[in-house]
């Protein structure tokens, strides 16, 4: 029987390095969550809608079409056709993205499309509600955290790497304004599933978290096969 895994966490973490493991070490689908709500928010800049405005938000989404590519083996968003995997990561969307991912519009529309992504189970899956809202009945669950200073260094390097000159200071100003929203906004919080289990990776490196990860799974696995008839 193939799971569904859920991954939650703070901002910069490493959720999606971990999923991205996970998935390729599983052979399961990666669905990247955190990249369709950058992409609504690039969509309401790009296109100068203020989402503030319940009505224009409701058009707006109508006009979204999502869904994922492997290009080069990587897995890659599209928005509306558009290859937007890079742009999706741009600072400005940082300073955005959580107050659009606070709207209640906008999570009903991307919750619906993740779930029905996961019908076909053999998923995996990141994000800040994934395991409280979007999959409930996930088989494992895991909260990722990390020091705010090391998330901040691991953003920097992120962003240097694609050639984007971002100030630390300012990222770790934009992931402490992100903490806080996630965590105290009214639809779908950020919190720790009381069946999750909480990986602090500060001193982990990414094969550490990654058989951390895979522990859990296999017990979820050996758990179901208890419970299946003979």
């Amino acid at each position: 029987m193939k799971l569904i895994i859920a991954i939650d966490g703070h901002a910069s973490c490493g959720k999606s390095t971990l999923a991205k493991a996970l998935a390729k070490t599983l052979h399961y689908v990666y669905l990247d969550t955190g990249a369709m709500y950058r992409a609504a928010t690039l969509y309401f800049l790009e296109n100068g809608i203020d989402y503030n405005d319940p009505r224009a938000v409701e058009e707006a989404l109508k006009n979204m079409e999502m869904h994922f590519e492997r290009v080069d083996d990587q897995n890659h968003l599209f928005l509306n056709g558009r290859d937007v995997e890079h742009p999706i990561r741009d600072l400005r969307v940082s300073e955005h993205v959580s107050q659009v991912a606070a709207i209640p519009a906008v999570r009903r529309a991307m919750v619906a499309l993740q779930q029905a992504m996961g019908r076909r189970r053999g998923l995996v899956a990141d994000g800040r509600d994934i395991g409280t809202v979007v999959f409930p009945d996930a088989e494992v669950k895991i909260f990722l955290t990390a020091d705010l200073d090391v998330r901040t260094s691991r953003r920097h390097l992120e962003l240097a790497a694609k050639g984007i000159d971002a100030d630390w200071d300012d990222i770790r100003r934009n992931l402490q304004a992100r903490d806080l929203l996630d965590s105290t906004r009214e639809d779908s919080p950020l919190k720790v599933a009381p069946d999750a289990v909480v990986i602090d990776n500060t001193l982990l490196s990414e094969e550490e978290q990654l058989e951390k990860a895979l522990a859990l799974v296999r017990a979820a696995q050996e758990r179901l096969a208890r419970q299946t008839p003979s």
